[in-house]
């Protein structure tokens, strides 16, 4: 698939996939009280902070924005990407479960078996050590497989969708000693085989983004979701 042709089936993925289904989450699931864990302590410090009042009003934005603005989108994101590889024939589904996706490295034709993360700070101290177990117990099953021979530790990765080198956190920087951590731009000229793909990839989304209509999304939401928190007996304004 051309360069130009593929960037534009990302992007209409991004719309159906991604922009659509977080607009109507946050209109039809996310302004429902059902939906929420609520920790009542925090929630009346938080409206506090936001109307400086704890009130329907602050209550409803306490529980709505994270979600809608936090939550919700970033859950969302992480794995509908993971999907469009595969859906899109950039990628396949790995040859473990315990991974996300296998893809033909177009600089140095070797296939490799990926882990993906979102941006380059998106790691925690904890989830260096599984994860390189995780590559390690993989590594340790392919070599049993004759068809696999020749793999090698640089062929199992951690793929990082946006982002520069200079902006991992130390915890990827561990990982990157023995498993290569790939990044931004090169990692999806690696996918795709188009050195420019990233750049151009995200001005078409920009430019995707500033059509989409969101008038009134978030006061709507949390409108909706006051009127049910105004009615509902699990809150006690007068205290």
């Amino acid at each position: 698939m051309k360069e130009i042709e593929l960037i534009n089936e990302i992007v209409n993925y991004f719309e159906k996939n991604i922009f659509t289904n977080h607009i109507e989450a946050s209109i039809n699931k996310h302004s429902k009280l059902k939906s929420y864990k609520i920790n009542p302590i925090l929630v009346k410090y938080l409206s506090k902070v936001l109307e400086n009042d704890y009130n329907s009003e602050g209550v409803a934005k306490a529980l709505f924005y994270p979600r809608v603005l936090g939550t919700s989108i970033n859950t969302s994101f992480g794995t509908q990407i993971q999907k469009m590889f595969v859906e899109l024939e950039m990628a396949t589904g790995a040859y473990t479960k315990k991974l996300d996706i296998e893809f033909i490295d177009k600089v140095d034709q070797r296939k490799k078996f990926c882990q993906l993360k979102s941006g380059p700070m998106t790691l925690n101290s904890g989830d260096v050590k599984p994860l390189m177990d995780k590559f390690a117990e993989t590594i340790r099953l392919a070599k049993t497989n004759y068809a696999m021979r020749g793999i090698s530790n640089t062929d199992f990765i951690v793929g990082v969708l946006y982002g520069d080198d200079s902006d991992l956190s130390e915890h990827y920087m561990k990982i990157d000693k023995t498993y290569p951590v790939i990044v931004g731009k090169e990692f999806w000229y690696r996918l795709t085989g188009y050195p420019k793909f990233y750049d151009s990839l995200v001005i078409k989304l920009h430019q995707s983004i500033n059509k989409i209509d969101t008038k009134n999304l978030i006061n709507k939401g949390y409108e909706e979701l006051e009127k049910e928190i105004k009615d509902s007996k699990y809150f006690n304004f007068r205290n």
